[in-house]
């Protein structure tokens, strides 16, 4: 819990300088005389207001880790920097067979040898010793195998929530040339039609209102063939990292050209990796900021080297207060004030960043679809908000403005 406590102190001593990443509200002029006393007060109690809000939102952020770990104390920890991972499994990249034997001797154990098809990657799992923390067992390992990269199988978070169900329709998906995507959450519900899915957790694939929704939005937004990767099943340490990977290499093996995330977790050297990979097999990865607040950290995959970043505005085209932060932020897209569909097909008002980014990975895709080059037809359809020129709330501006959904 000193791990918790020290990351939490951390995280509200950057609330401040982080929180001139959102948008204040435009408030008039004041006149000359005495109203301006009061108009500089109401300023004032607005930017107050703000700190709280984002305050609030990092000490939420870390309550919920919290929670998650103590509620799943048998196959959750926290590893060296706090994050929640898979208790008791490490994963080891860069080290020959005959290398780890530091590491036999010392206690660890090789749980498997994970090959990541599609990718070219290639690891192993190792369980740690008894009576060692998965924080501890991190710097030991990092010792015994000097030359080898070490890390925790984290965990990611879906990045946004669904209101409660509205009328039901059928769903209609949009048509014209489309590249392929592939999406990595959990899987739809049958009323959800997508060309594949594959499962990477225990119990994959289970449907998902979260996938189900994602997936509906790429398809009204007018992706055509859609494939799933399924990280999260009925596994309560479900979108951990390991899965991510081999469900990026299983889409990209099945011909992805665009891959959706809507997923946050801490920066991972394997989900680094396999990023990377895909992006030299020429894949575009499109990943969402979280929901955390903008003195949460940079939020991954979303913060990987050319991931395009995307945030959320709502129907008035203002920036989500709960909206996240990347090193790296290129575009807005709605993910307030618009509808999908859940796991049983009915249509359920949606609120997050996890939903803006399928609508930007739709239009990623019909670009390339269409063989036109996607960075300049977004720009293109994006409608600068906020400051002139790219900017840390709005990246490089709006696209799919009119898309609300269905």
């Amino acid at each position: 819990m000193r791990i918790f406590s020290l990351l939490c102190a951390s995280l509200v001593l950057l609330a401040a300088p982080l929180a001139a990443q959102i948008a204040l509200p435009r408030l008039p002029l004041p006149p000359v005389g005495p109203a301006l006393g009061d108009s500089l007060g109401a300023l004032g109690e607005a930017r107050a207001e703000l700190q709280r809000t984002v305050e609030k939102l990092a000490r939420d952020r870390l309550r919920t880790v919290e929670r998650l770990v103590r509620a799943n104390p048998d196959i959750i920890e926290p590893d060296a920097l706090g994050a929640p991972a898979r208790r008791g499994e490490l994963l080891v990249m860069d080290v020959p067979a005959n290398a780890l034997d530091p590491a036999l001797q010392a206690g660890f154990t090789v749980l498997s040898r994970e090959e990541v098809e599609g990718l070219g990657l290639s690891l192993v799992r190792v369980s740690v010793p008894a009576g060692l923390s998965l924080a501890e067992a991190q710097g030991a390992l990092a010792l015994l195998l000097p030359d080898a990269e070490i890390v925790a199988d984290n965990l990611h978070f879906q990045a946004g929530v669904a209101d409660s169900a509205l009328a039901s329709a059928a769903s209609s998906a949009s048509t014209g040339r489309s590249a392929p995507v592939g999406m990595i959450d959990g899987a739809t519900g049958p009323s959800i039609a997508v060309a594949e899915t594959r499962g990477f957790a225990k119990g994959a694939p289970y449907p998902s209102h979260h996938g189900s929704s994602v997936a509906s939005l790429l398809q009204h937004a007018g992706a055509g063939t859609v494939r799933v990767a399924d990280v999260y099943g009925t596994d309560k340490a479900g979108g951990n990292a390991l899965a991510m990977a081999k469900g990026l290499g299983w889409l990209v093996e099945r011909g992805s050209k665009v891959v959706t995330i809507s997923l946050v977790g801490p920066r991972n050297a394997l989900l680094e990796r396999a990023v990377r990979a895909a992006q030299s097999r020429g894949v575009v990865v499109v990943a969402a900021v979280g929901n955390d607040g903008p003195a949460a950290p940079p939020a991954y995959p979303a913060s990987y080297s050319g991931v395009v970043a995307v945030t959320a505005v709502d129907g008035k085209r203002r920036a989500l207060i709960e909206a996240g932060r990347a090193l790296n932020l290129d575009y807005a897209a709605p993910g307030a004030d618009i509808y999908g569909r859940n796991a049983k097909g009915s249509r359920i008002k949606l609120r997050g960043t996890s939903f803006a980014t399928p609508l930007v990975a739709a239009r990623v895709a019909r670009a390339m679809g269409q063989g036109s080059d996607w960075r300049s037809a977004l720009d293109r359809e994006a409608i600068d908000l906020g400051r002139k020129g790219p900017d840390d709330i709005f990246g490089r501006g709006l696209v799919c403005a009119t898309c609300t959904g269905h």
